[in-house]
């Protein structure tokens, strides 16, 4: 076990312990240096994180009894305000019409920086099942990746590198506020001990090892910040910016962030958040899958008029869709930053030349509508969509390495508009057994420490997985009937989980029966579990 405490006497001083196993070149990573910055991380602002939680619960609570989210008055003078700005793009980021999500793991780490693609989120978040290994191998692949040392060789033998001329900038994406890690244990000055954050260990070690050579290479420090619910929140990532600046001996603004609005409360505060971090912001993403989950979550039990239908059927045409885009994109213009689109989850197969044409048809009119609406760049899930997104915003911008100039003085949305979820469509028998199977079979792969999985032709990650799962519980505790007369009930889906089980072809060390379990607590439960993620991760991914 690895210890880091001030030099002061342990009893009074916090100190950060290492629980996980020490596995091959941990060691790199778990430096005494680098605990010694998470601890003091954690110092100082752990009580305010924890502060933070608090009020997204209290403000979950008012919405579940009829408060509406709403434009805040205290802040309305900041919104009014139009005199200030964000630092906007640090070096590299300048230009991001394109960017690549995944994993941090060696082969996708190598396969991200081969891409083409002009930024890559490496993501810790959403696209890594947070196993230990995970976790500290993928702090591994991007030490190696910064400094040109990268390289994997797979099980069959098959060797690979980083061959490209042009790498894309690194934004590292950090777990949420809401995620613990408990492989390491944080000990505060009056004795009490608990799961450090996810989010300051993923961002303080990644900081800690990489920020003055990524300064040194030309580039910086960069962050998406995910999950979002309110500009209190960005202040604390904010304040922790400038501490990890003034330790690193960084100038102040050297670090960037780009915070993904994809959380209904966020949306209100989109001015908000760019002010509260307008030294260290680059822009905003519009987080469309968690968005819809973050929806749902707050209205679920608010009666059938805001009971969404099929999941297929929540496109980003659909009203309070776009009415959150387009806020978006005027709000990050007014203010000098970038407003970076989502994901389309449609993917090619190699093997299948019809599922291939039909993915970029979709992704071609998903990225020619954002680049259209004024966005600055987007993203896609796979190499071989870059060529597709990058036509549609090349055709937009030409040479130009955004469209910040692009005011969208014509946009005007309400709160109401935000909040008007009637689609018009019916969930359907198909819809639910869709849910089921999605929901059990991405369960099952990131139990397995898979966190960004294709299944049937689309990039499913925790974001997906939590829109199945909540639209079942939603249904079933709305007592909605599916458009063919199905009463959907607790018992009826239980039953469709089973013939779904049934139906996998099973295989040597799969997870299937630990995923069912799961999904039948988080979606056929009794009470909705805010993340599906932090059950799973304190029952099934916590070495004994």
């Amino acid at each position: 076990m690895q210890t880091a405490t001030p030099a002061q006497d342990r009893t009074r001083s916090p100190r950060m312990e290492v629980l996980g196993p020490q596995l091959d070149r941990f060691d790199e990573i778990l430096t005494p240096e680098a605990l010694q910055f998470l601890t003091e991380l954690h110092h100082r602002f752990a009580s305010t994180r924890h502060e933070r939680l608090a009020d997204r619960q209290r403000r979950r609570y008012e919405i579940g009894n009829g408060r509406d989210p709403k434009f805040r008055e205290d802040t309305r003078q900041i919104r009014e305000d139009a005199n200030w700005k964000v630092a906007g793009a640090g070096p590299g980021l300048e230009d991001r019409r394109v960017e690549i999500t995944g994993p941090t793991d060696p082969k996708m780490t190598i396969n991200a920086m081969n891409s083409g693609a002009r930024v890559w989120l490496a993501d810790q978040e959403d696209a890594t099942s947070p196993t230990w290994r995970n976790v500290i191998g993928g702090q591994l692949s991007l030490f190696d990746a910064i400094r040109e040392q990268l390289s994997f060789t797979s099980p069959e033998g098959k060797e690979y590198r980083v061959t490209a001329e042009r790498t894309p900038t690194i934004v590292m994406r950090p777990r949420g506020w809401h995620l613990v890690e408990k492989h390491i244990r944080f000990t505060d000055v009056q004795g009490q001990s608990g799961a450090a954050s996810g989010s300051l260990v993923d961002f303080g070690l990644y900081a800690f090892h990489n920020a003055r050579e990524l300064v040194a290479r030309g580039r910086g420090p960069y962050f998406y910040i995910a999950k979002l619910e309110s500009s209190e929140e960005a202040k604390l990532w904010d304040d922790i910016f400038t501490f990890t600046e003034q330790t690193l001996g960084l100038a102040h603004g050297t670090i960037r962030a780009t915070v993904l609005i994809e959380t209904l409360p966020a949306a209100f505060e989109m001015e908000e958040i760019l002010y509260v971090m307008r030294d260290h912001i680059a822009g905003l993403n519009a987080g469309r899958w968690d968005y819809i989950f973050s929806i749902i979550k707050n209205y679920r039990g608010r009666g059938a008029r805001f009971v969404l239908p099929d999941r297929s059927e929540v496109t980003m045409t659909v009203p309070f869709m776009r009415a959150y885009t387009e806020l978006l994109v005027k709000t990050c213009h007014k203010r000098g930053a970038h407003a970076i689109g989502g994901m389309s989850a449609f993917i090619p197969n190699r093997r299948d030349p019809e599922v291939t044409a039909r993915a970029e048809e979709k992704v071609r009119a998903d990225k020619n509508r954002e680049a259209n609406d004024g966005f600055d760049g987007t993203w896609v899930a796979h190499p071989d969509l870059i060529s597709v997104a990058q036509a549609e915003f090349d055709a937009v911008l030409g040479d130009r390495p955004n469209q910040i100039e692009r005011q969208r003085d014509d946009v005007h949305v309400t709160a109401a508009e935000l909040l008007d979820v009637h689609i018009g469509r019916d969930v359907t028998d198909a819809g639910v057994r869709d849910n089921v199977s999605i929901g059990l079979r991405y369960i099952e792969a990131w139990l397995r420490g898979l966190g960004a999985v294709a299944i049937d032709n689309l990039m499913e990650d925790a974001a997906t997985a939590e829109i199945s799962r909540s639209q079942i519980w939603q249904w079933i505790h709305q007592d909605q009937t599916t458009a063919e007369g199905t009463r959907i009930t607790r018992e009826w889906v239980a039953e469709v989980l089973q013939e779904t089980l049934d139906s996998f072809e099973r295989f040597e060390g799969d997870r299937y029966n630990d995923a069912a379990e799961l999904f039948a607590d988080v979606a056929l439960g009794d009470d909705f579990p805010t993340f599906l993620t932090v059950p799973a991760y304190s029952r099934y991914l916590v070495d004994a």
